[in-house]
């Protein structure tokens, strides 16, 4: 694991009586890619801002590496941003926005071509590009051209806000593969904020959920999408059932008609007792969850089919549980559902697909 290259120590923010950011401490890895999500308002914007030196923590501290640089105006950090809205030159040709950081710190007009050319190839463009004009560029180039002119910067961070929220669906895909794999060939530390999941897990090493000026958990994607700290992050990172528990005198209730084996009955109740609470939730994700009674189901619950959603390679059920509302299940089409809407069915799924949040 790599030393931190960015550390912010009880960070806040506040404006006038808002507290936009609460408290917050965190180590960012050199060469890591960090992605930080969240609702609208919940201060990801406000504390990349923060870092990249726009703004001023109301207090706090914010080092990179052995120095102290949350009083150092952006333009003195060794950090770069790359905007939503690209903030390309549009009177100027590609080559001279790339070229353009190094034009003001006074390098040598052909050192810098040469250093451009080489962006162009880095970010999968032709070198005839270098004479082309912005507004002659498609919005996928445009992305290329932004993240070139910030590698220009030869920037030891590298910030993004929201920079493929503005393409198309196909287009973004593309790119996020495209930043993945330019992340991982330039060993540069990328810190990303996005309102898109997707983009959080196809690219991150890890990812910082925030909420309300605080982070609720902080992980690689794996780790939060199967193991989520609270009902919060778990209903956030995507379609997710929650089933509430609570143990009333010495028995473990649940609602609706769901059935239990003694063993996971065992299991829950120990948990909940261990972590001297009287609830919990098990979340269980909707690709875990069978039509029919496996011989490993640990629990089930009878329901009818109220419909199907069609997502491509998979299927989307919503199925009515007794007295459990809507379940959500997705299938493969090669396993899909042997009926159709209005039918009945039994729901099933393993304690060992579960995760138990205590406490709510």
């Amino acid at each position: 694991m790599s030393d931190p290259i960015l550390q912010l120590k009880n960070i806040r923010k506040n404006f006038d009586t808002f507290e936009a950011i609460k408290d917050i401490s965190l180590d960012i890895r050199e060469g890591e890619f960090l992605t930080i999500v969240g609702p609208s308002g919940s201060g990801k914007t406000t504390l990349i801002r923060l870092m990249v030196g726009m703004d001023e923590p109301s207090s706090g501290e914010i080092w990179l590496r052995d120095e102290r640089i949350d009083k150092l105006p952006a333009n003195k950090r060794p950090t770069c941003m790359v905007f939503q809205s690209l903030a390309l030159f549009p009177h100027r040709s590609v080559g001279e926005n790339i070229e353009f950081p190094l034009k003001i710190r006074g390098v040598d007009l052909q050192v810098r071509r040469q250093k451009a050319l080489e962006l162009l190839e880095l970010l999968r463009l032709p070198q005839s590009y270098h004479g082309k004009r912005i507004h002659e560029c498609s919005g996928g180039e445009r992305q290329r051209v932004a993240l070139a002119r910030a590698l220009a910067f030869d920037p030891e961070i590298l910030f993004f806000d929201e920079p493929l929220s503005a393409l198309d669906y196909r287009l973004r895909k593309t790119l996020e593969k495209e930043l993945k794999a330019l992340h991982e060939k330039t060993g540069k530390t990328f810190v990303y904020i996005t309102h898109s999941l997707e983009e959080a897990m196809v690219m991150s090493d890890r990812i910082a959920i925030m909420k309300a000026g605080v982070f609720e958990q902080i992980d690689p994607a794996r780790e939060i999408y199967s193991r989520p700290v609270s009902r919060f992050v778990a209903e956030f990172m995507g379609e997710v059932n929650l089933i509430p528990f609570k143990i009333a005198g010495k028995v473990l209730t649940s609602p609706g008609e769901i059935m239990l084996s003694k063993s996971v009955t065992s299991d829950i109740s120990g948990q909940l007792k261990k972590a001297n609470a009287s609830c919990g939730t098990i979340v269980v994700r909707p690709e875990f969850v069978a039509f029919g009674k496996g011989q490993a189901a640990d629990f089930s619950v009878e329901g009818r089919v109220l419909q199907d959603y069609e997502l491509g390679s998979r299927i989307q059920y919503e199925v009515e549980a007794a007295g459990l509302g809507l379940v959500t299940i997705e299938k493969l089409r090669m396993d899909m559902f042997d009926g159709k809407p209005g039918d009945q069915c039994t729901l099933s799924w393993a304690m060992s697909d579960c995760h138990l949040i205590v406490g709510e």
